[in-house]
């Protein structure tokens, strides 16, 4: 496709995004940027945080996983759903009723001052390393599809994403996220749609035999049994169930949209929406994902191969896509990973600077002036953050997801020991301890891997969570505070 009519196409794109920004940002307050005044309708919110959620990892990576990985993620999606009625009855609950802008402020009032950054400090480390690991898939696609064609470097391209990004969310933030977020949502959607209805034509398939052809293709295994594996069926649900509380209930990205919502049953609504919809999506993609194998395997297309398994599987979905689909798969596909491109980010700079500036500068209680300054000053801060981690792992490959998955499994475990142990008991700790809890635990954790995998060929796989969790909850209770008794 020609590199020029893409470049077109984002650009249009960027436009209508600005055009958006332009109307949500009238009659803003301070705090706009932050909490979107609490008007945001629960609909809205709830079908944006599907695209947010997607991103470009779902988006690429989920189709191309399905070749090395069957349908073993749907394993994870299940335990998913099970999160999603947590945070719905326990967390927003507690969120609503302190009235939090940034959610780790719930930390302060359970255990004390120290406990309230760390635990903030590990959501900006996690957050920055999610936020970049998203954009790097989506802007090396974009590079392949339209930078290189004139030239661009890559972390020139980089920044341009950066830059535009920075141009429609500075000045209302999650109020015109919510918004945007939506269309984003749209686009993904619409790009996976229209690559399945070409692929089914491709193969002169009507709908009943495109759906046969994937639930009895050989990728089309749900269930695994074997303890061992990575993929196992128990260790898969159990840390869909805890990932999915820590990374959208423990994570300020998502639930500051949440938190946007008019009331705390709106805001229940949405979560319970967003996790039945995002449910049907991710299937969607996993479905896609055998398709694209079907079409590689009919048309006599070489896939890279090592050792017997198929290796850069994110690279599957864009290559068919811009080369073999045609014009419309391939407009949709671009359109679909711009939305992944900036959806992956736009928020994430938004929760990040919020975090920050609540939890370390204090900034509710700045003056205006002072308030539009720092925040701006924390927005480009981030901003360079994700820029260097992109540089970091920029000549890494295989499917960035797993990479996503593991990292929030050591990032966010302690998060996820702080809330349970703060929720489901009445002790209270040591606060001064909790920084050196939260350090080894991850430490021990990784570890613990390490020795299970070359000892016994045992790997906790994203399980991570749990024992990181577990962990940081019996260090809790060894150091609780005895003078409160």
């Amino acid at each position: 496709m020609n590199a020029t009519l893409i470049l077109i196409i984002i650009l249009s794109y960027f436009g209508v995004l600005m055009l958006i920004s332009h109307f949500a940002s009238k009659n803003t307050s301070d705090e706009s940027f932050y909490t979107g005044d609490r008007k945001s309708p629960w609909q809205i919110v709830a079908f944006g945080m599907i695209g947010a959620v997607i991103s470009g990892v779902t988006f690429v990576s989920i189709p191309g996983m399905v070749g090395t990985n069957n349908f073993y993620y749907l394993q994870f999606v299940f335990g998913n759903v099970i999160g999603y009625i947590f945070i719905t009855y326990v967390l927003i609950p507690i969120y609503y009723d302190l009235k939090l802008v940034s959610i780790y402020t719930y930390l302060e009032t359970r255990f004390g001052i120290k406990t309230y950054k760390t635990g903030s400090l590990f959501f900006l480390i996690s957050q920055s390393f999610g936020a970049a690991l998203r954009l790097l898939l989506a802007a090396k696609i974009l590079q392949y599809a339209v930078f290189d064609a004139f030239n661009i470097p890559f972390y020139l391209t980089v920044l341009i994403i950066l830059i535009l990004i920075w141009l429609y969310t500075h000045k209302s933030g999650i109020k015109t996220i919510v918004w945007t977020d939506t269309l984003q949502t749209l686009f993904l959607l619409m790009a996976a749609i229209v690559s399945i209805y070409i692929i089914k034509d491709s193969l002169n398939l009507s709908i009943p035999e495109t759906i046969s052809s994937v639930t009895k293709h050989k990728y089309f295994k749900v269930f695994n049994w074997d303890f061992n594996s990575g993929s196992n069926f128990f260790k898969q649900f159990i840390s869909g169930i805890l990932i999915a509380v820590a990374m959208i209930g423990l994570d300020q990205n998502m639930m500051q949209k949440t938190l946007t919502c008019k009331n705390k049953k709106e805001a229940q609504n949405n979560i319970l929406t967003f996790s039945l919809f995002l449910a049907v999506a991710q299937f969607l993609f996993l479905g896609l994902g055998v398709m694209l194998y079907l079409y590689a395997e009919k048309f006599g297309i070489k896939l890279e191969v090592e050792n017997g398994k198929f290796i850069n599987t994110d690279a599957l979905f864009p290559m068919l896509s811009l080369n073999h689909f045609g014009t419309l798969a391939a407009i949709s596909f671009i359109l679909g990973i711009t939305a992944a491109s900036f959806s992956s980010v736009d928020s994430a700079l938004t929760a990040l600077t919020t975090s920050f500036t609540h939890d370390f500068l204090d900034i509710q209680h700045k003056s205006s002036k002072d308030k539009k300054r720092l925040k701006n000053m924390v927005l480009f801060g981030f901003s360079a953050v994700i820029f260097l981690i992109i540089m970091l792992f920029s000549e890494s490959k295989g499917d960035v997801i797993s990479t996503i998955f593991t990292v929030a499994g050591y990032t966010y475990g302690p998060l996820l020991g702080l809330y349970l142990f703060g929720i489901f008991t009445k002790i209270k700790i040591i606060d001064a301890a909790v920084p050196y809890i939260c350090i080894l635990m991850p430490i021990l954790t990784y570890c613990l891997n390490y020795i299970f995998i070359t000892k016994f060929s045992f790997d906790l796989g994203f399980m991570n969570i749990l024992v990181n969790a577990l962990l940081t909850i019996l260090s809790l209770i060894l150091v609780k505070n005895k003078n409160e008794y």
